[in-house]
């Protein structure tokens, strides 16, 4: 037993420095959910999707995830997320208008979390190998289509936060491929044109009245702007040191919804206050930092452009997360990086860092392309 043991603790290789950011944020999220007032529904359950998560963290540093550097692995996976997407639109649960998981008894599955891990890896692959070339606006348009097909089939779910996650990640990477000027800007003038051609042909009306009520918030307070107003409310009344742990009043008493998954953030500002708030703020940054750190000194630019893509991702979850809980960003239903209420996110997330973890043992040496 002794040695079945230390077999799997040498092949094991935990970053530390990625690993206890990312816990220390997981707990600040359960310690906001719990009331501390009796049983918590969120609360337990996220207990158990965090221990789940990190076992899968572990397990996958134990993985040699070089194999995922094949094409006709990476297709494959690919592909297979594309038809889950599709079985999604014809046999997924329906919750508030929203066709986006598979409900398996007690516990719902969201594919678009996955899908997002799935694209991050499609997009490395590709630019990867064309790294040299990707001047060529080509190579821009091409991994723009990998992009579009799992945005068009996570959109028409519909699932707006999701698919502009989406959106973001491609364009994310595009830009840290090594992108042109000429050709960052036709990138820019198609994202506009693209954007005026949703609003006019394809936003439903709940949509468009989220994006109005961002820009006139108090129009309706009662109505679509009611969500933003009372998140506003909580970050505000958190002031400098917070309302205590457990004392959120907003939270608490439900005047802010569902704050223990897209209004987290709001929910930990009001009882953290400004300082609670900069200490998150804090973990999230060294947590991102060493992602790019560590992605500098990758063995190969595969596992370069996986490392940025993860911080990107997780990037564009905090700041738009953040932004819609504070008034300056739309609801559009983003959790906050391992915070947020949710198994399908939170697996996902931490798979992605048990991945990224154990390629840091292949950094060692010349630097491949």
């Amino acid at each position: 037993m002794i040695g079945f043991i230390t077999k799997y603790r040498d092949r094991m290789y935990v970053d530390w420095y990625l690993f206890v950011p990312a816990m220390l944020i997981s707990l600040a999220g359960l310690v906001t959910m719990d009331s501390f007032s009796g049983e918590n529904y969120f609360f337990f359950r996220q207990n158990i999707w965090l221990l789940i998560s990190v076992i899968i963290f572990f397990v996958a540093t134990l993985v040699d995830w070089r194999f995922m550097r094949r094409t006709k692995v990476l297709v494959s996976i690919f592909v297979a997320t594309l038809l889950v997407l599709i079985i999604l639109l014809v046999a997924g649960d329906t919750t508030r208008g929203t066709q986006s998981w598979f409900q398996f008894g007690t516990f719902a599955f969201q594919p678009s979390d996955p899908a997002k891990l799935v694209i991050i890896l499609m997009l490395s692959k590709y630019f990867s190998r064309r790294h040299i070339e990707i001047q060529n606006i080509r190579h821009i348009l091409v991994s723009g289509a990998y992009a579009l097909i799992v945005f068009i089939l996570v959109f028409l779910q519909p699932d707006f936060g999701g698919a502009m996650i989406i959106l973001g990640i491609w364009f994310g990477m595009v830009l840290v491929s090594g992108i042109s000027k000429k050709h960052l800007v036709f990138v820019v003038i198609l994202g506009i044109v693209t954007s005026a051609i949703l609003w006019t042909l394809v936003f439903a009306p709940y949509q468009k009245a989220r994006i109005v009520s961002f820009i006139h918030p108090l129009a309706d307070v009662r109505g679509t702007g009611y969500n933003a107003y009372q998140s506003t409310i909580a970050v505000g009344s958190g002031e400098i040191f917070g309302k205590g742990v457990g004392q959120g009043s907003q939270s608490k008493l439900k005047f802010l919804p569902e704050y223990e998954t897209d209004f987290i953030f709001a929910a930990f500002a009001e009882e953290w206050g400004f300082v609670g708030t900069i200490l998150l703020f804090t973990l999230c940054l060294i947590l991102l930092s060493h992602i790019v750190k560590n992605a500098e000194l990758a063995a190969t630019n595969f596992e370069t452009f996986f490392g940025l893509g993860i911080a990107i991702s997780f990037t564009i979850h905090i700041v738009i997360h953040a932004g819609m809980n504070m008034g300056i960003l739309p609801v559009t239903g983003i959790t906050f990086p391992f915070m947020s209420y949710g198994g399908s996110h939170l697996v996902t997330e931490w798979l992605a860092l048990g991945m990224f973890s154990s390629m840091k043992r292949y950094s060692q040496g010349p630097r491949l392309l």
